[in-house]
């Protein structure tokens, strides 16, 4: 099966910008968001020695402010932050802590508890990254930057499990649509681990992704219909797993720079990439090149054309009839200058072959 990418460049200025006082560490947007309702379209960012803010993205004014303080009575940052299923409250990650906010109460109250039991065993570190299952209600899981993840109950962050196996520090973790496996990696750890979090045991299988020597995070994704993932990586592919056979399915070439971002669209055949990375002009290295070709710094968006096996084993042909073309890619480039909807006429058209792996560019 053949699907054809067509490849084509616009420039557009940005719906909505927001300013955060330091670097961004960690966003989620509201489970239960609508477009249709303005009220529910809101994210919640945390930033370096700032509080959590609740932002909406329609008007970009500040909803709420949920502040953690430490022993001397200063605001402390979080690393993480994630809503819960129902979206009521906040789990942010600290050192060695979860601190619970309820969104209907912003200030400074909130639970705090620790990652740490009674006898000092469990998971130490910063906890970087939270996710909730989609199904078991009230089951969470956490990573940490000391290479471990671990599950805890919702109604009392209870520790249930540590699991150990990463070779860096996890940067994300993701459950399964059916809530049954979970999906960790790390930084410059270059495998995707998937667990079985019925039996922990051990490692199920692992993906490979080239992440090996950047300390970015590479974030992934699981489609719609639970069935493939897809990550980025620093060679500027994404690669494409069948999560029934752990399997490697194909990749397509994404950015001539590090692909950091990765993620399907809830409901549409679409998906988003973004990459790039820092560059520091070393002084006396005349071969540095600090001006970044629109292919290396950018945001794109993937139209995906194929038919994928659904969750309940039922075919979802996302092939639409009246088009000849198998599907379209949009490239946004993230330029600081501004752009006002000006296209330009470079257009790549790349065709991967899910049985060959063949890529042909023109």
């Amino acid at each position: 099966m053949t699907i054809l990418f067509v490849y084509l460049i616009y420039s557009f200025a940005s719906r909505m910008m927001i300013h955060e006082g330091e670097s961004v560490y960690d966003y989620c947007w509201y489970p239960h968001m609508l477009a249709s309702d303005p009220a529910s379209c809101v994210f919640a960012a945390t930033t370096r020695d700032h509080p959590v803010h609740l932002w909406d993205s329609v008007s970009g004014q500040l909803r709420g402010t949920y502040r953690a303080y430490d022993s001397m009575d200063e605001i402390t940052a979080a690393f993480s932050v994630a809503f819960n299923p129902s979206g009521t409250k906040l789990f942010c990650g600290y050192n060695k802590a979860l601190r619970v906010f309820d969104i209907h109460r912003p200030g400074r109250d909130f639970e705090q508890y620790s990652t740490l039991t009674s006898t000092k065993d469990g998971q130490t570190g910063i906890i970087s990254c939270v996710s909730f299952s989609p199904v078991y209600n009230g089951l969470l899981a956490a990573g940490s930057y000391n290479r471990t993840t671990a599950l805890y109950a919702e109604e009392n962050a209870e520790l249930l499990f540590v699991l150990h196996g990463q070779e860096g520090g996890v940067t994300q973790v993701l459950f399964s649509r059916d809530g049954n496996y979970l999906y960790t990696g790390g930084r410059k750890d270059p495998y995707i681990l998937c667990w079985d979090v019925r039996n922990t045991t051990g490692i199920l299988y692992k993906f490979y992704r080239s992440a090996e020597n950047t300390n970015q995070r590479i974030a992934f994704d699981i489609e719609p219909y639970g069935r493939h993932l897809g990550t980025g990586g620093q060679d500027g592919q994404v690669n494409i797993y069948d999560l029934q056979t752990g399997e490697w399915i194909t990749n397509f070439w994404a950015a001539y720079d590090t692909v950091n971002g990765f993620c399907f669209h809830p409901s549409l055949p679409l998906a988003a990439s973004s990459s790039g990375h820092r560059r520091f002009c070393i002084p006396g290295d005349e071969e540095e090149n600090l001006n970044l070709r629109v292919e290396e710094n950018c945001a794109s968006v993937w139209s995906f054309s194929c038919t994928w096996v659904g969750g309940h084993g039922s075919d979802v042909d996302y092939q639409d009839n009246n088009k000849e073309d198998a599907s379209e890619y949009v490239n946004v480039q993230a330029e600081s200058k501004d752009a006002d909807s000006t296209k330009t006429e470079d257009v790549i058209e790349v065709s991967v072959d899910f049985d060959n792996t063949k890529e042909q560019e023109r």
